[in-house]
């Protein structure tokens, strides 16, 4: 069985690099590193986690910053040859503000930091990151952030939604979408989506956070068994 090797980028501010790489290496048993934000080599690496936090404080807008960093330009490449890329939370906000996604991010519609449980339905399973649920599945992934509001324009949108690209959306134990189950004021719900190749996955909530029994969810996991059986499978 091929040996799947992760990456989880740090860069200042960064604070769930070390949530992620724990459930990597000791959850799911694999081989992860650490990269540190200048560098520009990661040719070793299958999969390129950009993990939560507050890159450089989150000054002028959240990821902006981060977007100039070295290493950047080495995920980017990463992702031009086909191979993953994962943003959670500050990740997705530094996948928006690279351009390796569409979007723009605003503060969350309350104007609050939030901070809770949060069920989520599966869009998609057409990609690596979203292979091991079922369609339209109810999972409960935890959000923590104070600019989470997704903003698509509407021709982005409507790209998404032929080409299957929304990954997750936010919405109630019952698995209903709509404003009331919208908690930051995404367009469309949207907690997570995929570019156009589906080998990058930007998403608001954190599965790592969700890995565990001890957590009180293990259905983030799937996210990272996903990765590994794709990967595996190819």
């Amino acid at each position: 069985m091929k040996t799947v090797k992760f990456g989880v980028v740090v860069f200042p501010g960064t604070n769930c690099d070390r949530d992620t790489s724990w459930v990597i290496q000791s959850v799911c048993k694999s081989e992860v590193r650490y990269v540190w934000h200048t560098e520009t080599d990661i040719s070793d690496l299958d999969v390129v986690i950009l993990a939560g936090g507050f890159s450089y404080g989150d000054y002028l807008r959240s990821g902006a910053i981060a977007h100039y960093s070295p290493v950047m330009k080495a995920v980017k490449e990463h992702a031009d040859r086909g191979k993953l890329v994962l943003g959670i939370c500050n990740g997705f906000q530094i996948l928006v503000e690279s351009h390796l996604l569409k979007g723009a991010f605003l503060h969350n519609k309350t104007q609050h930091f939030l901070c809770q449980k949060q069920y989520l339905k599966v869009a998609t399973t057409d990609s690596p990151f979203t292979m091991k649920y079922a369609r339209d599945e109810v999972i409960q992934i935890p959000i923590a952030h104070g600019e989470g509001n997704y903003y698509l324009p509407q021709a982005d949108l409507d790209e998404a939604l032929t080409y299957d690209l929304i990954a997750f959306q936010y919405c109630d134990k019952q698995g209903v979408v709509n404003e009331e189950t919208n908690p930051n004021g995404s367009t469309a719900s949207i907690a997570g989506i995929l570019n156009r190749q589906k080998n990058v996955l930007g998403m608001m909530p954190h599965p790592e956070r969700s890995s565990e029994v001890e957590m009180g969810s293990t259905d983030g996991k799937k996210i990272f068994e996903g990765i590994l059986q794709w990967i595996q499978s190819v």
